[in-house]
């Protein structure tokens, strides 16, 4: 006999696509209330909302590395002028104020968002395969 999940329900799903948005900071709210009202989240919740969490924590220390190495780099004399100008590439307002980076995460954020809303396990290469694997969803 085969196990086949349940379609999420409309809640659910909104929930994690709304955990997308807010940095995993819904989704944690939504499990510390079911830890509360001792009730079993389903295996697409517990997903989508440590995914969420994961990403945010991912683009945090990425974001915090990058500063890092940007600002040893720009005390050399030669590369300085170098990073300047690639820092610049990236960050320079391109459409409506927005930065390549930053359209760049606003479009992956979209992404993870209606994917999740429309009930569909997304596939984030490494971090996916980590959630699975401590969720308990076998890929």
């Amino acid at each position: 006999m085969s196990f086949r999940e349940r379609s999420p329900y409309l809640i659910e799903r909104i929930v994690v696509s709304l955990s997308y948005l807010t940095m995993g900071f819904i989704g944690f709210i939504w499990l510390i209330l079911g830890a509360f009202t001792k009730s079993q989240s389903s295996s697409f919740v517990k997903y989508h909302i440590f995914q969420s969490i994961f990403i945010s924590i991912l683009l945090f220390i990425l974001n915090v590395l990058l500063g890092i190495i940007n600002d040893v780099l720009s005390v050399i004399p030669i590369i300085k002028v170098f990073t300047q100008q690639i820092y610049y590439l990236f960050n320079a307002p391109l459409f409506m104020n927005y930065s390549l980076i930053q359209m760049l995460m606003y479009l992956f954020i979209a992404y993870l968002m209606i994917t999740s809303a429309l009930g569909i396990y997304t596939y984030v290469p490494f971090v996916s395969d980590i959630i699975s694997q401590n969720v308990g969803r076998g890929r």
